[in-house]
């Protein structure tokens, strides 16, 4: 054997036994319009999922002539018949002064007069104040004041109005239960709790 032929062998014996290096990594192409989309969608979903919810909207604090009835109606609460059943107390007594032609009788709308008259805003198109519930809701349609119940949004001040009793919003809960303080509920200037709908009450008189 030539020494050119044993130095061949001898090459590849080498190459043979030489370990072999490993493939480079197929490099990844660009994404699949499929694969682009998809992408885009998890992205979507996730960047909803982190949107901060919308707060709740407040109930809208009222007019200013509501704010000054609550404010004056909140320190009455208490005031109640002498004796019980009678309609009729020295602080009563008061609230009917704000109705002309008063007398001794269910005061739910005197009281509400009185408070009217308080803050600056009379009831009546001479300011004289009512007695009964009917003539209060007719003013308030003459007047353009009243808003029907069914879809109204109530605010602290307003007057709320049922058959034959009427009362004031003082808050509108979170849940949307109308917080009212009322005269001659209970014999006494209450605070009481009603449904979202005022619990059947036919509407409000805005004032201010």
């Amino acid at each position: 054997m030539s020494l050119d032929v044993t130095l061949a062998r001898i090459a590849e014996i080498h190459s043979l036994l030489a370990p072999r290096q490993p493939a480079a990594p197929e490099q990844a192409g660009p994404p699949t319009q499929f694969a682009g989309t998809l992408l885009d969608a998890r992205t979507g979903l996730g960047a909803q999922a982190a949107a901060p919810l919308a707060a709740p909207q407040a109930p809208a604090p009222g007019t200013s002539a509501g704010q000054a009835i609550v404010a004056l109606i909140q320190k009455e609460v208490g005031q109640a018949e002498q004796p019980p059943g009678s309609n009729d107390s020295p602080r009563i007594a008061q609230y009917r002064q704000a109705t002309a032609g008063s007398g001794v009788g269910p005061w739910c709308a005197y009281f509400t007069s009185w408070a009217a008259r308080e803050a600056g805003v009379p009831l009546g198109d001479q300011g004289q104040g009512y007695g009964r519930v009917d003539d209060v809701w007719a003013w308030a349609e003459r007047s353009g004041k009243s808003i029907p119940a069914a879809g109204a949004a109530p605010q602290p001040g307003d007057l709320i109005v049922w058959d034959e009793h009427i009362g004031v919003v003082e808050t509108v809960l979170p849940d949307g239960r109308v917080q009212t303080i009322e005269g001659n509920s209970s014999d006494a200037v209450t605070r009481r709790v009603h449904d979202a709908s005022g619990d059947g009450a036919i509407g409000y008189v805005r004032l201010g």
